[in-house]
């Protein structure tokens, strides 16, 4: 019996990728903006539904003279829709919003490195969910 090399490879590739499917862990949130920077800026619009995350970073090379603040707005208006974070210490967190739509960041910073991560969840991860 003769065995074609190319098929038999493809064949055994086949129930094998479908194994690692089945045993990677579920899809937690899906990245919807991510950004980065030192100074202030106002973000590149960004589009989410209810439920979504926003996971934020902050690091610098001082202790005690690091600060940020993130405010969100409606993206079509500029409206402040209301202030997402205030800090003068490095670290990270998350805040879930429960309201979708249009929106932009106002980041101001001091001294400091941020990462900023828009993740869109659903309502399922949403339950999870604690505040930190």
């Amino acid at each position: 019996m003769k065995l074609e090399t190319g098929r038999f490879s493809i064949l055994l590739f086949i129930p094998a990728a479908l194994l690692m499917m089945a045993l990677a862990p579920a899809s937690a949130a899906d990245r919807v903006a991510e950004f980065r920077g030192t100074g202030n800026t106002t973000t590149a619009i960004f589009r989410v539904e209810s439920p979504w995350v926003l996971d934020w970073r902050l690091d610098g090379d001082f202790d005690e003279l690091v600060a940020l603040d993130i405010t969100l707005l409606e993206a079509k208006s500029g409206k402040h829709v209301g202030r997402v974070l205030h800090t003068k210490r490095k670290g990270n967190g998350v805040k879930l919003f429960r309201s979708g739509g249009l929106y932009q960041l106002r980041i101001s910073s001091s001294l400091a490195r941020w990462t900023v991560k828009i993740d869109q969840l659903t309502r399922e991860e949403a339950e999870l969910y604690t505040p930190r």
